[in-house]
C-alpha cells in the first residue's frame, strides 16, 4: 500500500485526459468506426454528486470503456437537467436568483465528475436552462401546437398545496407529490396539455422492438398505458336531451346494471343533479375534493355517495336506474361515469349493499348469491337473467351484445387507455416559458420563431414565492405584449413547462449542441441515433421514458428523425443504502461519496460500486469494504510494476498454465460484459491478478511474457473500473497512449480448451476428495473413478445406497 497513492495517481492522469480531450467522439468524415452511442440519465444540479450518482456513472462508464476498447468510436456526453422547483426554492430562502444556485451546483458537479474519471465528451456539455437550448422547448411546442398535439382545456387537475403547482398524473404517487411528498387535491384549472393519448396504441405496439429493456420496466409502461377493449354504451338520462356515453369492459352484463354512477367532481354531476338534492350533493362534493385518486379507488375504503334525483334508461331492457354521485368513480376515466352491475364488481357490490340498491345475478359462476354472501362474482360462467344472451359464454356475449348495441344505435365496440394527456404546465418561474400570447381577438397566438427564445424575465428572493398562480404574473412588463397577429394589446402565457419536456429530447441535442438551424442536426442525429444503451433508475419507467418514447414518435412523424424508438437497451441500477435503510438524514446513515473519495480513492470507490453485485441490485455500503479494493488495487498495480520483460516479446513460448488463465479471463470477461454481469467480470480480474502474482513470486519469475500478457491484459481489463490505476499500470508496462484505447484482448482458442477438471467427490455431503478428470469423462466411469479412490474407502462400509454423479464436476456418495 506503500507505493499506491490514489491522489496522485487522480491528479496525474486526470491532467493528461483534459490536456489530450481523451474521450471526445469522431466526427471526422474519414472516421470508419462503427458508432455507438452510450447515455446516462442527466443529473439535476442540487449539490454535489452522491452515492447514486457514483453508481449509475460508474455503471454506464463500463459499457462506454468496454465499447471503446472494442475499438467503436463512441458518443458518451454529459449535460444537466437544471430548471426545476429546488433551485427556485433555494433562491426565495435565499433571496436570490435561481441561476445562481444552479450553475454553482453545476460546476462543483462538473469538477466531481472529471475527478471520479467519466470517460464525458465535454464538448457536447449542455445545460436545460441555457436559453440557447430552451430556445428550442419552446419551437418544439410551437410544432406540437401546429400539429392539433399542445391544447389548453379547463378541468379538474392534481394540485401540490406545498409547492403550488399543478402535477402530471405520473407525478402523483399513492395520493402524494412524487417531489415534496405532500398530498395532493383536486382543483379545476385551465391547463396546457400535449395529446400523448393519440399515440397509445403506438407507444404499446412499439414495445416489440424494446428486445433490450427490463421486462418489469416494460410491463409498468404496459400497466400505465392500460389498453383494454369493450364496448361505448349510450344511456338516456331523464331530463337530459343528449345521452351519456359509459365505457365498460363487459358489456356482457348489462342487463346486471342496477344503478349509475357518475363521478361527484364531473360536469355531468353538476349539471344533472336536481334542485332538491343539489344542497347535498355540493357538500359532498366538497368533502372529496379532499381526496386523492388513490384515496378515492382504495378497495378498502368505505362507500360513499349521493343520489342526483335522477334516472337513467337501461338500453337493453328500458328499466329506470337510478343515478348517484360517488367517489370511487374518476371523472377522467372513460366518461366520467359507469353502469354499477353490484353482483359482478365488488366495488359496485359494496356500494350497492350500503345504500339498498338491487343485485341482479347475470353471470352464473357457480358461487353463491353475492346479494348474500357480500361478495362478487366477477369471473367467466354463462349469461342468465339477459334475454338473448342467456346460456352465452363471457366471449360469445360480448360479440353479441356489441352486435346489438351497434344494430339498435345504442353503442359500438370501443377501446379505452388508463393513459391520460400529459398536463405540462406549471405555475412556478423556473422553467421554460410557454411561448403562446393569448390575444382578446384572435386567441391563443403561438410566439414568431423569429422571437425565440422567449426568455425568463429577471425575478429573485420573495418575487418566486408561491401564490397559487405562476410568479411571471407578477412580472408586467413581461406580461404585456403587442399580438404577433393583430398589434393589439395581449399578455403573454405565464405558466412554464413541465421539466420532463427538457429531458424528452435532449439525448438528440447531445449529437449537434452548437446547431443553430433546429433542436438539433437531422444528419447527424442520423449517424448516432438511436441511443444504443441508456442507464437510469427504474423510478423513471413511466414519467421519464414514456414521455421520450412519445416526443421521438411525434419527431418521426414531422420527419425530423429516422427511428420510433430512442432507446434500444435500458439498464436499471439498484439504490445505493445503508445498513439495509435507504440513506436519509433523519436516520443518520448517509454516506458522503466525496469523503468515501478522499479516503480511499476514485477508483477503489468505483470498484466497489461495480463489484457490490448485478447492476439492479442494491448496494448496502455496510456490507462492502472500499479498503479491500484499495488493497487489491494496490496489489494489480504492484503485479504491473514488477514485469521486467519487453513490451512487444513473443509470448508464445511463456508458462502455458499462466496463459491459459489468462485467456480464460478474457473470454470469461467478454461474455460477462455482455451480459451486464460487471461484477462477476471484476471477480475474474481479481483471478487473474492472484495468478499473476503466483507466476512472479514462485515461478516462472517477472520476466516470462506470459506474465507481461497477463499484465496487460489486467490493464486492459481494468481500465473499465479503475482508470486511475490502469492508465498508470499501463505506463509502467512500458506502454504509449492511453490504455482507454489499448483494445480489447481476444482470446486464443487453443487456450480456451480444457484437457482436465476437478472433480469433487463427497461422501455424505462431506469433500473427500479431487480428481483431475477428462471434461468429456462419462457419469459411470467417473462412478468407478469416485468409488475407487482411497481417499474415499475408508468412509464406505460396504456398498453405499447411492450414488449421484454430476459429470464432470461432482460425485456425491450416500453410504
Amino acid at each position: 500500500m506503500s507505493e499506491y497513492d490514489p491522489q496522485a495517481l487522480q491528479a496525474k492522469w486526470q491532467r493528461r485526459w483534459e490536456e489530450h480531450d481523451s474521450y471526445r467522439a469522431s466526427e471526422d468524415a474519414g472516421d470508419r468506426r462503427e458508432r455507438r452511442y452510450m447515455l446516462d440519465m442527466f443529473p439535476y444540479p442540487s449539490g454535489d454528486l452522491h452515492m447514486g450518482h457514483g453508481e449509475v456513472f460508474a455503471i454506464g462508464d463500463v459499457v462506454a470503456r468496454y465499447w471503446m476498447q472494442q475499438g467503436y468510436n463512441v458518443l458518451h456526453p454529459i449535460g444537466w437537467d437544471s430548471f426545476g422547483l429546488p433551485a427556485e426554492n433555494a433562491a426565495i430562502r435565499r433571496n436570490a436568483h435561481p441561476a445562481e444556485w444552479t450553475y454553482a451546483n453545476i460546476e462543483t458537479q462538473a469538477n466531481s465528475f472529471r475527478r471520479y474519471g467519466i470517460s464525458f465528451d465535454w464538448s457536447r456539455r449542455l445545460h436545460t436552462s441555457d436559453p440557447d437550448y430552451y430556445r428550442w422547448n419552446q419551437w418544439l411546442f410551437n410544432r406540437f401546437f401546429e400539429r392539433g398535439l399542445a391544447y389548453r382545456k379547463g378541468g379538474l387537475v392534481n394540485w401540490c398545496p406545498n409547492d403550488q403547482t399543478v402535477l402530471a398524473n405520473e407525478q402523483v404517487v399513492a395520493g402524494k407529490c412524487e417531489r415534496c411528498g405532500a398530498d395532493v387535491i383536486r382543483r379545476e384549472l385551465t391547463q396546457w396539455y400535449f395529446k400523448i393519448t393519440d399515440y397509445a396504441q403506438r407507444l404499446l405496439d412499439d414495445m416489440d422492438q424494446l428486445t433490450g429493456w427490463p421486462e418489469r420496466l416494460l410491463t409498468m409502461q404496459r400497466n400505465w398505458i392500460g389498453r383494454s377493449e369493450g364496448a361505448d354504451v349510450l344511456f338516456e338520462i331523464e331530463g337530459r336531451d343528449e345521452p351519456v356515453h359509459v365505457y365498460t369492459t363487459r358489456p356482457d352484463t348489462l342487463y346486471g346494471a342496477t344503478f349509475f354512477v357518475v363521478a361527484a367532481d364531473a360536469a355531468l354531476a353538476d349539471e344533472i343533479v336536481t334542485d332538491g338534492q343539489r344542497a347535498e350533493f355540493e357538500a359532498y362534493r366538497t368533502e372529496i375534493a379532499k381526496l386523492s385518486d388513490i384515496e378515492r379507488l382504495a378497495t378498502d375504503k368505505e362507500k360513499t355517495g349521493v343520489f342526483l334525483g335522477r334516472y337513467a334508461i337501461n338500453p337493453v331492457n328500458g328499466e329506470r336506474i337510478p343515478v348517484w354521485a360517488a367517489d370511487y368513480v374518476l371523472s377522467d376515466y372513460g366518461h366520467g361515469a359507469i353502469m354499477a352491475v353490484p353482483a359482478h364488481d365488488q366495488r359496485d357490490l359494496d356500494f350497492a349493499l350500503k345504500f339498498g340498491l338491487p343485485v341482479k345475478v347475470v353471470v352464473h359462476t357457480g358461487m353463491a348469491d353475492p346479494g348474500e354472501t357480500g361478495e362478487a362474482t366477477p369471473g367467466e360462467g354463462t349469461l342468465v337473467n339477459s334475454g338473448p344472451l342467456d346460456g352465452l359464454a363471457k366471449a360469445e356475449a360480448i360479440a353479441k351484445i356489441i352486435e346489438i348495441l351497434e344494430t339498435d344505435g345504442r353503442g359500438a365496440g370501443a377501446i379505452n387507455f388508463r393513459l391520460r394527456d400529459w398536463l405540462l404546465s406549471r405555475q412556478r418561474y423556473w422553467g421554460t416559458p410557454i411561448p403562446i400570447i393569448h390575444c382578446p381577438d384572435c386567441g391563443e397566438v403561438p410566439v414568431p420563431d423569429e422571437q425565440l427564445p422567449v426568455t425568463l424575465p429577471d425575478l429573485r428572493g420573495e418575487a418566486l414565492a408561491p401564490k397559487g398562480v405562476s410568479p411571471l404574473a407578477s412580472a408586467t412588463e413581461w406580461v404585456n405584449v403587442e399580438c404577433p397577429k393583430c398589434s393589439g394589446p395581449a399578455k403573454r402565457d405565464t405558466d412554464t413547462m413541465d421539466t420532463f419536456v427538457d429531458s424528452s429530447w435532449y439525448f438528440l441535442r447531445y449529437c449537434s449542441p452548437g446547431y443553430t438551424g433546429g433542436p438539433f442536426d437531422p444528419e447527424q442525429v442520423r449517424k448516432w441515433g438511436p441511443i444504443d444503451q441508456y442507464v437510469g433508475g427504474i423510478e423513471h419507467a413511466v414519467l421519464h421514458l414514456l414521455y421520450s418514447r412519445f416526443f421521438t414518435k411525434v419527431l418521426h412523424d414531422m420527419g425530423m428523425v429516422g427511428f420510433t424508438e430512442p432507446f434500444l437497451r435500458m439498464l436499471n441500477q439498484g439504490q445505493v443504502i445503508n445498513g439495509g435503510k435507504a440513506m436519509s438524514k433523519s436516520l443518520g446513515n448517509g454516506v458522503d461519496l466525496g469523503a468515501q473519495i478522499d479516503d480511499f480513492g476514485v477508483d477503489a470507490v468505483r470498484l466497489t460500486m461495480v463489484f457490490a453485485g448485478p447492476p439492479e441490485d442494491d448496494i448496502d455500503w455496510a456490507d462492502v469494504s472500499p479498503a479491500a479494493s484499495q488493497k487489491f488495487l494496490a496489489r494489480a498495480l504492484r503485479v504491473m510494476s514488477e514485469v521486467t520483460s519487453a513490451p512487444g516479446v513473443p509470448v508464445e513460448n511463456g508458462d502455458a498454465k499462466l496463459r491459459k488463465v489468462t485467456h480464460h479471463t478474457i473470454d470469461e470477461a467478454t461474455k460477462l460484459l455482455d451480459s451486464y454481469r460487471f461484477n462477476v467480470a471484476v471477480a475474474r480480474m481479481m483471478e487473474l491478478t492472484s495468478a499473476a502474482r503466483k507466476a512472479i513470486d514462485a515461478g516462472p519469475g517477472p520476466g516470462d511474457p506470459a506474465v507481461r500478457e497477463a499484465a496487460e491484459t489486467l490493464a486492459v481489463l481494468l481500465s473499465l473500473v479503475a482508470p486511475y490505476t490502469a492508465e498508470e499500470g499501463w505506463e509502467r508496462l512500458g506502454r504509449t497512449g492511453s490504455v482507454a484505447f489499448a483494445g480489447w484482448p481476444v482470446a486464443d482458442p487453443a487456450l480456451l480448451v480444457q484437457e482436465s477438471v476437478t472433480c469433487v467427490v463427497q461422501v455424505a455431503g462431506k469433500v473427500r476428495d479431487r480428481l483431475e478428470v477428462s471434461p468429456s469423462i462419462s457419469e459411470d466411469e467417473l462412478r468407478t473413478l469416485a468409488l475407487a479412490s482411497e481417499k474415499v474407502a475408508p468412509y464406505l462400509a460396504g456398498v453405499p445406497r447411492n450414488v449421484i454423479v454430476r459429470a464432470p464436476k461432482l460425485v456425491n456418495i450416500v453410504p
